[in-house]
């Protein structure tokens, strides 16, 4: 029997990507304990692996399919097909953004004020080309958490982060300078997986239902 092996996002994603499979008619179940979910297909296998490693997984082959954020993909370049864009999130159902942030009392007023200045965040190579670009010499370091902590005690000039509400930002007495890129969850495949007949047909079953899952919820909100 073929086998789709798919990936799931471990994490902040993992509780509304399961409940996203469950309204399209999969039933996925994890053990605290292991990275390999049951789902009640047995012609799909999944394994769960941080948003931040899956385009890797996914081009490389160890996956055929998996769910990540656009940040990621073009965090790591990753070269792999974008079978659905699936806009969803852990709080709401519209994208996410990147921002670049300083603190409130901040004299930075444009990106062209970081000249020269220190950057956190997780979204390295993104942040570094997105300067370079724009010819603003930066340093940039990856942060392992707590992003905002850092420049609101002053320990670098200014965050790279991902905000949906911004009320994390406010809380803590931060300032948005520019919306450096707009985020959400992706179906993406691997290429050869994306040219073979059987695993294209088994994608492109799974994206229609989980399309349709994401419209349905939407018509019932709407109803609200």
């Amino acid at each position: 029997m073929s086998i789709l092996k798919l990936g799931i996002p471990k994490g902040s994603l993992e509780t509304s990507t399961i409940d996203l499979f469950r309204k399209a008619g999969w039933r996925i179940t994890c053990d605290s304990r292991s990275y390999f979910p049951d789902i009640d297909d047995d012609e799909i296998s999944c394994s769960l692996v941080r948003a931040q490693e899956m385009s890797r997984y996914v081009e490389s082959g160890v996956l055929d399919l998996g769910l990540t954020g656009r940040d990621w993909i073009l965090e790591n370049e990753s070269d792999v097909v974008v079978a659905e864009n699936l806009v969803y999130s852990k709080v709401t159902a519209r994208q996410a953004r990147w921002v670049l942030v300083v603190r409130e009392d901040s004299p930075v007023r444009t990106i062209e004020d970081l000249e020269g200045k220190h950057i956190s965040t997780e979204l390295v190579n993104f942040t570094k080309k997105y300067f370079q670009e724009r010819n603003i010499r930066v340093h940039v370091e990856f942060s392992w958490g707590a992003t905002e902590a850092k420049v609101a005690e002053g320990l670098v000039d200014a965050i790279v982060e991902v905000t949906e509400t911004g009320s994390t930002l406010r809380a803590n007495k931060l300032r948005i300078v520019e919306e450096m890129m707009r985020t959400n969850t992706q179906l993406v495949a691997n290429s050869k997986a994306w040219e073979d007949p059987w695993k294209r047909q088994k994608i492109e079953q799974i994206r229609t239902l989980l399309v349709g899952s994401l419209l349905a919820m939407g018509k019932v909100g709407l109803k609200l």
